[in-house]
């Protein structure tokens, strides 16, 4: 167990702890929180290339006084470790079925965003895993897909960027503080008074941490979509199976944008 300094920009003020997972007999350290105390409520954040868990802050702060709120670094995002691995959905869709089968005793309630919806929805056929589901701004397709970008391209971007040296400098020019902060004022905040330099700062270091550039480009070039396409994401958003998708499952429609 694991105790650090509570930072606004990448924790939701709790305790924070380390997960061992074995991937391909290689064993990789997850960072996940918790926070308050009762029934478990396990929150998956979004993949960006800011992603931290501190990102669940605002939720985490509502729901603590009432239950135990876990949310959870993802491989290669926020503090957890970052290996320069080939990221695919497989490996995520591993990860979180073995998380919570390690961390909780009983089907937990989940709060999951963007492209965490999309593995959650898929977890869900799981029997015995969850018990409710919110989806927040669930997404299935990565930035450069949803540009229209073809699949030729996209790979060649994803391996340009994870290329020794090269790839180094071209995920710098993309994570600059100023780019940073035209990313968030064009796609993520309309008051751009909370663009503050400390925030901006806190942003820009987590983007550089060591081998930050893997999972990063993977996302960004649709490599991690859960789904294939609209369709297949409806298909498993019905969740026909599970026994908890007629009364719990809920989606929630909605945006950061302050």
């Amino acid at each position: 167990m694991t105790a650090s300094i509570y930072n606004p920009a990448t924790q939701i003020g709790g305790e924070t702890q380390f997960f061992e997972w074995v991937w391909q007999n290689q064993t990789y350290s997850l960072a996940y929180e918790t926070r308050g105390s009762g029934t478990p409520v396990l929150l998956l954040l979004a993949f960006s290339t800011v992603s931290t868990r501190g990102e669940m802050q605002g939720i985490a702060e509502k729901l603590a006084p009432h239950f135990q709120v876990v949310a959870m670094d993802w491989l290669g995002f926020g503090q957890s470790d970052r290996p320069p691995l080939n990221y695919c959905p497989a490996l995520y869709r591993q990860l979180l079925q073995d998380f919570v089968r390690a961390r909780f005793q009983q089907p937990i309630a989940v709060v999951a965003a963007g492209h965490a919806a999309g593995y959650a929805m898929q977890a869900a056929q799981q029997p015995n895993l969850f018990s409710k589901l919110a989806l927040v701004a669930p997404t299935w397709k990565g930035p450069l897909c949803a540009m229209g970008a073809p699949t030729p391209v996209r790979d060649g971007v994803r391996e340009l960027v994870r290329s020794p040296g090269l790839g180094q400098f071209l995920y710098g020019l993309n994570t600059t503080p100023g780019f940073l902060k035209f990313m968030y004022r064009r796609h993520v905040f309309v008051n751009e008074a909370r663009l503050t330099p400390d925030f901006i700062e806190a942003k820009h270091q987590i983007t550089q941490q060591p081998g930050a550039r893997f999972a990063s480009a993977a996302f960004v070039t649709g490599t991690l979509d859960p789904m294939a396409n609209r369709d297949e994401f409806l298909k498993v958003g019905a969740i026909p199976h599970h026994p908890y998708s007629c009364c719990h499952r809920r989606t929630i429609t909605t945006s950061i944008k302050g």
